[in-house]
């Protein structure tokens, strides 16, 4: 109910009406994979620096046709941030400023829905740009591979089994690539492929194995 209301009054808010694509429905099968790095953990006080985005069709994940950028951030750089991603502020002065990047970017993802890992984070980064340019929160809908993860492994699990949900947990269960983690494009690229497994997987009526032995591990962002 509050997702349909908040979409609602977004579309009649929308200063621009060129963007109404976005609220469209969108065509079956198709998604886009997201991942966003930033100069820290708030959405309204950090800025995204580096983001990419891969579309998905059915099975196929089109890497050749990523959207990639590094942005110049307004704000500073968090060391805590930095610790998880390792880029500084010398990496990306010369990147473009997000506003700059937007509309393409809009374009390029469209109304398709958005994968990626704890996507929320990167989506909530996203609007208060979009907020400032158009007035509106991004629309797409939001699947995160996590909660896909959760109900293939955890959905019929009795009360007080341990739930690791951590990146790495995912990765060893669905033997993804190992790629190098907090690097926008990689992520991207991870998260596609385990949503593509996970919907097969799905589709199959296939349960993920648990250990009794799992920690109790959730996602941190």
């Amino acid at each position: 109910m509050l997702t349909w209301l908040r979409r609602t009054i977004d579309r009649l808010a929308m200063t621009d009406r060129q963007y109404r694509f976005l609220f469209q429905q969108p065509d079956q099968g198709e998604a886009v994979s997201l991942d966003c790095e930033t100069t820290g953990f708030d959405p309204w006080v950090d800025d995204i620096i580096s983001i990419a985005a891969i579309p998905i069709r059915g099975t196929r994940i089109l890497t050749s046709q990523a959207f990639q950028a590094v942005l110049r951030p307004d704000a500073k750089m968090r060391e805590s941030a930095i610790k998880v991603h390792q880029l500084r502020s010398k990496d990306v002065e010369h990147g473009q400023p997000m506003m700059d990047i937007l509309p393409d970017l809009l374009r390029f993802i469209g109304n398709r829905p958005l994968v990626g890992y704890w996507i929320s984070f990167d989506v909530r980064m996203l609007n208060k740009y979009l907020i400032d340019m158009l007035n509106i929160h991004l629309p797409n809908e939001q699947i995160d591979i996590s909660k896909l993860y959760y109900d293939r492994k955890y959905g019929h699990a009795p009360p007080g089994t341990a739930i690791d949900l951590s990146m790495r947990a995912m990765q060893r269960d669905l033997k993804v690539s190992a790629l190098q983690e907090h690097d926008a494009m990689n992520d991207a690229v991870i998260a596609a492929e385990m949503y593509v497994q996970l919907e097969d997987m799905r589709a199959r009526g296939i349960r993920i194995r648990r250990e009794r032995t799992d920690p109790t591990v959730f996602p941190t962002g």
